[in-house]
């Protein structure tokens, strides 16, 4: 068979339009509540999320794997866009039956003599907590991410006086090639509260169509001509009593 009877090749198959919207979360976010306001108003458009350590916080945006991350801050926001969200709540983790577990809160004053963990250096929360449960030191961690992981035989205990942590919502401020504009905006909108009505939300910018005019109910029958009036309008008529003059018998 020569080349110019070579059977045409079916054309590739087309790549899918898209994976929908996808976000990261570090540990201690509970992002249920957004996820279900979201399948509720855009069941159109897939969401899907993972969650990320706190190293991974922001690479995930980098590298594409998300187009959406919640991170905590302080962050590099070089090439970003950020919303800061709300504070976490700290607490110190100690060994089970240490003596601040007698105690509702505890000021952070009060540990001066304590050895507390290098978190990161110990490579995250979850190994933190390893060290803690063994007796090596204490640990001063968000609440949302001590209740996360949970680590059997630790106390945690609510910490006044140190520093607070903030979640925040960041996102790339470069065009994304995985969800529009409109699309991000969506859920940022979401994640703020905002409500289905509310006019900074694309969905609801959407033209709505109009409602056809309801049918005529009144008929297509010839209108009955109007009878001439036979009589004069009596100018008595409406008058209180005595208004009539009397007239002379």
């Amino acid at each position: 068979m020569s080349a110019e009877e070579e059977i045409p090749q079916a054309p590739a198959p087309s790549e899918p339009e898209g994976r929908g919207l996808c976000f990261a979360y570090v540990a201690g976010v509970t992002p249920g509540k957004w996820i279900r306001r979201w399948e509720e108003r855009m069941p159109d458009v897939p969401l899907s999320s993972f969650m990320s350590d706190d190293g991974a916080q922001l690479s995930v945006l980098r590298d594409g794997a998300a187009d959406l991350s919640f991170v905590r801050l302080p962050v590099e926001r070089e090439g970003l866009n950020v919303i800061p969200l709300y504070e976490e709540q700290p607490v110190v983790v100690a060994p089970k039956g240490h003596e601040i577990s007698v105690f509702e809160e505890v000021a952070l004053a009060d540990l001066a003599t304590e050895t507390f963990l290098d978190v990161t250096g110990l490579g995250g929360p979850e190994m933190a907590l390893q060290v803690v449960a063994s007796g090596a030191g204490l640990a001063i961690l968000p609440m949302s991410v001590a209740r996360h992981f949970n680590v059997k035989d630790t106390v945690a205990r609510k910490l006044t006086g140190a520093p607070t942590t903030q979640i925040a919502l960041a996102w790339s401020s470069e065009p994304n090639d995985h969800a529009p504009d409109e699309v991000i905006e969506e859920f940022i909108g979401i994640v703020r509260g905002r409500t289905a009505q509310s006019s900074r939300q694309p969905s609801a910018q959407v033209e709505k169509p109009k409602k056809e005019p309801k049918p005529d109910r009144r008929g297509t029958g010839v209108k009955k001509p109007k009878v001439a009036q036979r009589y004069a309008p009596n100018p008595d008529k409406g008058r209180g009593k005595g208004s009539r003059k009397k007239g002379k018998r």
